[in-house]
C-alpha cells in the first residue's frame, strides 16, 4: 500500500504519513454510503442540525490542536490556522439558525389551475464527492462537507494529497461524533484517488481547487452527465482611482496580496492606478512592503506575516512567470528572492497584458502594479481576463466605486477593502468565467446541494379550472377573454372580456337560444373563476 507523507513545508521534516485509499475502499466507502443514505435523508432538518451542532462542539474544543496542524502542515501561522476554524463556525452557526427554512416546502402560484395545489421541495443528491484544496484545506474542505450533509447528502471527502495531515484530522474529528460518522467517509491519496473517485459515479462532485484540475473533472463527469460544482481559481484585480485614499488602498492592498504568502484565490494578484494617484500608490506600498517580516514559528504568538509557499509546485510557477516578466520590460522594485519555499514579497512595475503575470494565476507572494489613465482603462483591463471571481475597488467617491463595481466581471466586489467580503457567511461567494460556478457562503450553498422535485395535488380535473376548460375545444373566446383578464397591461385590455360578455347577453336577449345562453354563462361563469382567482394568481 502507497503511503501518503505529511511535509512541513517550512522545514522540510516529514511529521507523519497516512495509507492512501483503494479502488476497493473506495467501491466499499459508495456501497455504505449510499445504504446510509437512505437513512440520514429521512432524519428531519432539525435532527441533522442537531448531530452537525455536535461536530461543532468538536471543533471548538479541538481548536488548538487543529491550529498546531494547520502550522505543521502548510508553514502559516497558529493564528491564521485559528481563522479557518473561526469562519467554518461562525458559516454554520449561520447555517444551523436558517437550515429549516431554508429547506423547507414552498407554495407555488397555481396560475390558471385555481382549484389545484403546487409545491416545490429540495431533495439532497445522494452520495457527493468533495475533492479540497490546500491552501485553505481545513475551511475548504469542511464547508462544502458539513453544506451536503446539513442538505441531506452522505459524502465522499477527498482532501489533497499536499496537507495530508489536515485530510487525516478531519477525518479523526467526524469520527469523534459517532452520530456523524455513518454519513461521511474520507478517503486519502494524490490525483489517482481523485479520479477514480469522480469515474466511481458519485450522485454529485464538488470541487475547489485550479482551472487545470476543473476542465479533466469535467470531462468525466460530462460521460455519465454527474452533476459537477466547481470553484476555481482566480487572477483578481485591484482598481486604485483618483478619489482614492491611496496610504489605506496600499495598506490593505499589500495585505490582500500577500497574505497567506499569496495563496488566496481572492487575494490581489494585479493592480491598476490610474496616473494621477500612481506614484504616490507605489511609494505608499514600498512602504507597507518592508514592514512585512517573513519566518516559520509554531508558537501560538507567531510575529511573521508571511510563512513559506506550501506546495513546492507553486515555487515553478512563481519563477517561471516573474522571470517571463522581467524578460518583456518589467522591473522589481524589492524582492523577487526566493530560499527553499520561502519568497520575499514582491512588487513588479512596468507590466502589461502580454506578460503571464498579468493573466495567468500566480498563488504566491507578487503584487504586480500597472498605470493606467483612468477609470475606463482600468475596468477595461480587469475584464481583460479569463477568470472571474473578485476584485476590488478603492475611490472615496461612492459614485465612482459603485459604478466601476457594477461594470467588473467578476461574482464579488470589495469597495475600500481587500478579502473582507469572503469571511460574511451569508453572502455568496463565488466566481464567473473560469473561475467556476459554485456558490458559497449563504442559503446559496446549502441548497446547490440539493435538486427541486414538483408536486401538483387535487382532485380530478374540475370544470371551475380556467386551465379544464381550455381542454375542450371550442373555448377560444374564453382564451382570449382569460389573456386579457389575466395577463392585460392597460385597463382597457382588461375590461375589454367584460366588455365583450354583456354584449353576448344583449344579442342573447334579442334572439333567444339556448346554445348561447349556455355559452354566454360559460362566459361568465369563466369571468368569474378568473377575477375569484386573479389574486392568488397575480401575488
Amino acid at each position: 500500500m502507497a503511503n501518503l507523507p505529511f511535509v512541513n513545508p517550512a522545514t522540510g521534516e516529514q511529521f507523519g504519513q497516512i495509507v492512501m485509499a483503494t479502488d476497493e475502499d473506495i467501491k466499499q466507502a459508495h456501497k455504505e454510503l449510499r445504504l446510509n443514505f437512505e437513512v440520514w435523508r429521512r432524519k428531519s432538518v432539525a435532527d441533522r442540525v442537531r448531530i452537525l451542532r455536535l461536530l461543532q462542539e468538536v471543533i471548538i474544543d479541538s481548536v488548538d490542536e487543529i491550529s498546531a496542524v494547520l502550522n505543521q502542515d502548510t508553514g502559516k501561522s497558529r493564528q491564521d490556522g485559528l481563522i479557518e476554524v473561526m469562519m467554518v463556525v461562525d458559516r454554520m452557526h449561520h447555517y444551523y439558525r436558517n437550515a429549516e427554512s431554508w429547506l423547507q416546502r414552498r407554495r407555488v402560484p397555481p396560475g390558471l389551475y385555481i382549484f389545484r395545489q403546487y409545491y416545490t421541495e429540495p431533495h439532497p443528491f445522494g452520495v457527493v464527492a468533495v475533492i479540497g484544496p490546500w491552501n485553505y484545506p481545513f475551511d475548504l474542505c469542511m464547508s462544502p462537507v458539513l453544506s451536503a450533509l446539513l442538505a441531506g447528502n452522505t459524502v465522499i471527502l477527498k482532501p489533497s494529497e499536499v496537507t495530508a495531515a489536515t485530510g487525516a484530522l478531519l477525518e479523526k474529528l467526524f469520527q469523534r461524533v459517532p452520530e456523524l460518522a455513518p454519513y461521511v467517509r474520507v478517503l486519502h491519496g494524490d490525483g489517482t484517488v481523485g479520479a477514480a473517485i469522480v469515474e466511481s459515479s458519485p450522485d454529485l462532485v464538488f470541487l475547489t481547487g485550479s482551472t487545470a484540475t476543473g476542465k479533466k473533472i469535467a470531462e468525466a463527469t460530462a460521460k455519465t452527465l454527474t452533476p459537477f460544482l466547481y470553484e476555481l481559481g482566480g487572477k483578481d484585480p485591484m482598481l486604485v482611482l483618483e478619489h482614492a485614499d491611496v496610504k489605506a488602498a496600499a495598506k490593505w492592498g499589500v495585505w490582500g496580496a500577500f497574505y497567506n504568502t499569496g495563496q488566496t484565490c481572492m487575494g490581489v494578484e494585479r493592480v491598476y492606478a490610474v496616473e494621477v494617484v500612481y506614484d504616490e500608490f507605489v511609494t505608499a506600498v514600498l512602504a507597507e512592503t518592508e514592514k512585512l517580516k517573513m519566518g516559520y514559528s509554531p508558537a501560538l504568538d507567531n510575529p511573521n506575516h508571511m510563512g513559506p509557499l506550501t506546495f513546492e509546485r507553486q515555487v515553478k510557477i512563481v519563477r517561471e512567470q516573474l522571470g517571463d516578466a522581467i524578460a518583456k520590460g518589467a522591473n522589481v522594485l524589492t524582492g523577487g528572492k526566493i530560499d527553499g519555499l520561502f519568497m520575499e514579497p514582491t512588487i513588479v512595475v512596468d507590466v502589461d497584458h502580454s506578460m503571464k503575470l498579468m493573466r495567468e494565476e500566480t498563488f504566491g507572494p507578487i503584487l504586480p502594479i500597472m498605470k493606467v489613465k483612468d477609470e475606463t482603462e482600468a475596468i477595461w483591463l480587469a475584464n481583460d481576463n479569463e477568470y472571474g471571481l473578485s476584485a476590488c475597488v478603492w475611490s472615496n467617491d461612492m459614485r465612482q466605486a459603485k459604478r466601476a463595481a457594477h461594470r467588473l466581471q467578476v461574482g464579488s466586489v470589495n469597495i475600500n477593502d481587500a478579502i473582507s467580503h469572503y469571511p460574511v457567511s451569508e453572502l455568496p461567494f463565488g466566481g464567473v468565467k473560469q473561475s467556476g460556478n459554485a456558490r458559497t457562503h449563504g442559503r446559496e450553498e446549502v441548497m446547490q446541494f440539493t435538486h427541486l422535485r414538483s408536486y401538483a395535488i387535487g382532485w380530478p380535473p374540475l370544470p371551475f379550472d380556467l386551465a379544464t376548460q381550455m381542454r375542450y375545444p371550442g373555448r377560444y373566446k374564453l382564451g382570449k377573454a382569460i389573456l386579457r383578464l389575466a395577463f392585460g397591461v392597460t385597463p382597457r385590455q382588461r375590461v375589454q372580456p367584460i366588455v365583450e360578455v354583456v354584449e353576448s347577453v344583449k344579442k342573447a336577449e334579442v334572439k333567444p337560444n339556448v346554445g348561447k345562453w349556455a355559452a354566454v354563462l360559460g362566459g361568465l361563469a369563466g369571468v368569474t373563476a378568473v377575477l375569484f382567482g386573479l389574486f392568488r394568481f397575480r401575488k
